[in-house]
């Protein structure tokens, strides 16, 4: 087979999805999921995927699938595709969603690959929004609302959105997690937020570095005061934001050339 070929595939529990399968998942939203960037057949912060995925499938399920027969369907997907691609791993229940089976059955496993992206380049401009994602600190699917924010941004002139929470805090944006810098120091929001893979890869790293970082509330009002600010997620690990609403914010270049350079230093691995 062709890379033309196998850059699109679908596996369930490590081999091909047939459209039997897949037609019931695309009315399903009662699942989770993970998005990775793979790179010469090797995946950063495989550990923090399967984390996530076992802590989400104990959270929905009530029981999670051992890392090695998640890490061995993801190779599956890996081997059969080209070096680089995106890849997809969701958990979701086949005895349906809105049963009491649904809680008491063996999660499945839907492997999914593409082209391989590496985000926008930016600078990015975000609008506004008041927003709160349900189940915040789980990837989930069927988040119609994010889509629907998206959407409306670009409408407006703005090329995504933030959310602000009930207290006046930034927390997240659409897809992305949101990051600040003051000069010297990183700054993560401090709301309920979807704690990303490559997040935590870069606070990892800038630990490593030793660059100073801290939580800290920051309210739409606080912006002109910042040197910097930034998303990520696991296409990248930093596009420059420049501006939220209504707020200019610098493009601190040296501030995005920092979290690069963290995610550089994570140790990639073959499966």
């Amino acid at each position: 087979m062709s890379a033309e070929a196998s850059i699109y595939q679908a596996q369930i529990n490590g081999r091909p999805a047939t459209s039997a399968e897949l037609i019931p998942l695309a009315f399903a939203g009662f699942a989770h999921f993970t998005a990775m960037q793979v790179r010469n057949r090797r995946v950063k912060g495989l550990d923090l995927h399967l984390a996530r995925l076992r802590k989400a499938s104990l959270e929905f399920f009530g029981r999670a699938l051992p890392d090695e027969q998640l890490q061995s369907y993801i190779k599956t997907a890996i081997d059969g595709g080209p070096e680089d691609q995106s890849l997809t791993a969701t958990i979701f229940s086949r005895n349906g969603e809105f049963t009491a089976d649904s809680m008491d059955v063996e999660p499945a496993v839907l492997v999914r690959t593409g082209a391989p992206s590496d985000g926008p380049k930016g600078p990015l401009r975000l609008s506004a929004v008041d927003h709160e994602r349900p189940l915040t600190a789980i990837k989930h699917v069927g988040e119609a609302g994010k889509t629907y924010y998206l959407h409306h941004a670009i409408r407006q002139g703005f090329d995504d959105a933030a959310f602000v929470d009930r207290r006046g805090r930034l927390s997240e944006a659409t897809i992305w997690n949101l990051v600040f810098w003051d000069g010297e120091a990183v700054i993560w929001p401090k709301a309920a937020i979807l704690n990303g893979t490559m997040m935590a890869i870069v606070q990892r790293q800038l630990d490593r570095l030793g660059i100073p970082q801290r939580n800290e509330e920051i309210a739409l009002d606080r912006l002109g005061g910042l040197s910097g600010a930034a998303v990520m997620n696991s296409w990248t690990p930093g596009v420059a934001v420049t501006g939220i609403a209504s707020n200019a914010i610098p493009e601190a270049k040296p501030f995005i050339s920092l979290l690069h350079k963290a995610y550089e230093a994570e140790p990639a691995n073959f499966l």
